[in-house]
């Protein structure tokens, strides 16, 4: 057995302490972590979130009940939530998109071509209009599905993409009629809307409603919501953290297809006729809801809650112009000093 020296041993022991000297010497050079701070909101992000706008639909609410005596009636409430159950379908569907970073300028387009093919496959083919309602489902489902297609696989930008097929989507529209409109659905149809259940309830309504709810669902307290909102903070980590990003991104634009085909059945029913000139500047009233409901433009922030409030705000704008005689081309420029506004709050929100 091999026997180890007192000097051996003395020089180990000073080697060691000496390396351990050097490794604490060195672990002493690493700086500790900051303290954490906690994060305070700026008067952006209150403005951007739900509050900022919910005050803001107060205050219009305020300021139209001074300019027409019929606004605060139970009436014109019924009215304006009426009117807004088409642009709150669409802005749904609008939501997911943006929440991913994406933008669809073609639901208007897409409404139009699912009106017309419900209201062709009923009056001119003779099939049942509950056949034909789920027929103008799928178209409408189908272009959402080639809006996501043309931004996964040819890898166009949303904005081209989307524009692309409003031109198409408006184009088929007009040919299945040759820009004839079509009137004259069965009673039960036009009762989706007109008819109210306990005073002020409409089926169209309680869809709209239901939509929301179970839509703010998802994005708040599932894992696909998550991935959403994944999606838009950075696609590619997101990828890399193995979320599937291309089929998620299909399968939201054809979501948004399939809302703009179920919006076109709500506006059919109040319409009681089928038109391929439809949801015409739709998209930018959706848009703007979306956005001044908080959303972000640039994807991964946003929410079904601040999207309903949204579309009161412009339901009640364009209400309370409406009734105060104010231009409709007028309105327009409303609306868009509006969006400018709530995308500035958010880009000052981004900056802080």
């Amino acid at each position: 057995m091999a026997q180890v020296s007192p000097r051996q041993v003395g020089t180990s022991q000073n080697h060691n302490s000496q390396h351990m000297n050097e490794n604490n010497k060195g672990a002493a050079t690493i700086p500790a972590p900051p303290p954490a701070i906690e994060e305070k909101k700026s008067w952006a992000d209150w403005a951007t979130g739900v509050g900022g706008p919910l005050i803001g639909l107060v205050l219009l609410c305020v300021i139209f009940s001074f300019t027409t005596d019929v606004f605060l009636t139970w009436r014109n409430a019924l009215n304006v939530i009426d009117q807004i159950t088409v642009l709150g379908i669409l802005a749904i569907g609008m939501s997911a998109v943006i929440i991913i970073g994406g933008i669809d300028l073609s639901v208007g387009s897409v409404l139009a071509f699912s009106m017309m093919m419900m209201g062709w496959l009923h009056q001119a083919v003779g099939v049942p209009l509950g056949l034909a309602i789920v027929a103008g489902l799928v178209a409408g489902t189908a272009c959402g599905v080639v809006n996501g297609l043309l931004i996964t696989k040819a890898k166009l930008p949303p904005f081209i993409a989307t524009l692309t097929m409003m031109s198409v989507g408006r184009g088929l529209a007009n040919i299945i009629t040759e820009g004839r409109q079509i009137v004259g659905y069965p009673d039960w149809f036009t009762n989706l809307s007109t008819v109210r259940h306990f005073g002020f309830l409409s089926v169209t309504v309680a869809i709209f409603i239901v939509l929301a709810l179970i839509s703010w669902a998802v994005l708040r307290y599932t894992t696909l919501g998550r991935s959403l909102y994944a999606i838009g903070g950075s696609a590619e980590v997101a990828r890399l953290a193995g979320i599937p990003v291309q089929k998620l991104t299909i399968g939201v634009y054809a979501l948004s297809g399939l809302l703009a085909g179920l919006a076109s059945v709500a506006l059919a029913c109040r319409l009681n006729s089928s038109q391929p000139s439809a949801g015409t500047g739709y998209e930018l009233d959706t848009i703007a809801a979306v956005v001044i409901g908080g959303a972000s433009l640039n994807g991964g922030v946003g929410g079904i809650r601040g999207t309903v409030v949204g579309v009161l705000i412009i339901g009640v704008l364009r209400n309370g112009l409406n009734l105060s005689g104010v231009s409709p081309f007028v309105q327009q420029i409303v609306i868009g000093v509006v969006i400018a506004l709530a995308v500035a709050a958010d880009t000052f929100r981004r900056r802080d």
